[in-house]
């Protein structure tokens, strides 16, 4: 049977910024599965109807080189962070690849996925964890306290304003903790060839933000937006890639410490 957390601990405020109506889920069930987001918006509708399922989702980004080495990159980042048994919230948690890493390494991970087919499917991926209980699989992000909180691939990129969802972190995560999130690079000249990156650009320099018209709801920023968002709970710790590396890399990883 699988576990889920049922905790007593009630935020001091309430918690509208994490939920599953809150976090507009895609079509494909996920929240940004980057198999498509890569592609640009051209290539939306043609993958949208090849995946319905939180499986066909995993296995298509399981077999990208490229997404497995931009999560390993996250997974490592997050575990050398991580102080022995630190507890972890997987926030957008998927089909549960991130979460089975973390908990292997001796982390017990509360997963949150408000998207019923990744959720399904992440049931079956991290079936023995959750039996376990190295992994729970938590209704409301309110039902943990953990040290760290991590986001991967874009999840945060589909909030319009993260002042909120930070301060909603705040109640999470102990001091001293931190929140790390892998976000849409927005300037990666890789999508340079996309007339909506072109059209968006002197925008993104001048207001540090943009937004695209699209079913998908994706807002990119610059990494100044989100630390200014994040006080005066959390700071900007650490910013990868840096330098002109920032223009090669599709993901930006920003760290944010609690304080």
């Amino acid at each position: 049977m699988v576990r889920r957390c049922v905790d007593h601990i009630q935020p001091s405020v309430p918690f509208p910024a994490l939920t599953a109506r809150a976090i507009k889920t895609r079509p494909l069930g996920t929240f940004a599965p980057c198999c498509w987001l890569r592609l640009g918006l051209e290539g939306i509708s043609e993958v949208e109807g090849d995946m319905h399922t939180g499986e066909a989702y995993h296995e298509v980004i399981q077999a990208s080189r490229r997404d497995l080495l931009t999560r390993s990159r996250f997974q490592r980042l997050a575990l050398s962070l991580l102080p022995p048994g630190g507890d972890v919230l997987d926030f957008g948690a998927g089909t549960g690849i991130d979460a089975r890493t973390y908990a292997a390494h001796g982390h017990r991970t509360f997963v949150y996925e408000p998207a019923a087919s990744m959720q399904e499917y992440l049931f079956v991926h991290c079936r023995d964890e959750l039996e376990k209980n190295t992994i729970v699989a938590v209704d409301s992000p309110q039902s943990c306290k953990v040290t760290a909180v991590t986001a991967n691939f874009a999840v945060l990129n589909h909030f319009a304003d993260h002042a909120k969802l930070f301060a909603d972190l705040a109640h999470i995560v102990a001091d001293g903790g931190f929140v790390l999130a892998s976000l849409l690079n927005p300037f990666y000249l890789g999508d340079a060839r996309y007339g909506w990156w072109r059209g968006n650009v002197f925008k993104l320099l001048r207001e540090g933000r943009y937004s695209i018209p699209s079913e998908s709801n994706i807002h990119r920023f610059a990494p100044r937006i989100l630390s200014r968002a994040a006080a005066p709970y959390f700071r900007l710790e650490q910013r990868s890639p840096g330098g002109f590396r920032m223009a090669t890399q599709l993901y930006m990883f920003l760290l944010f410490r609690r304080i």
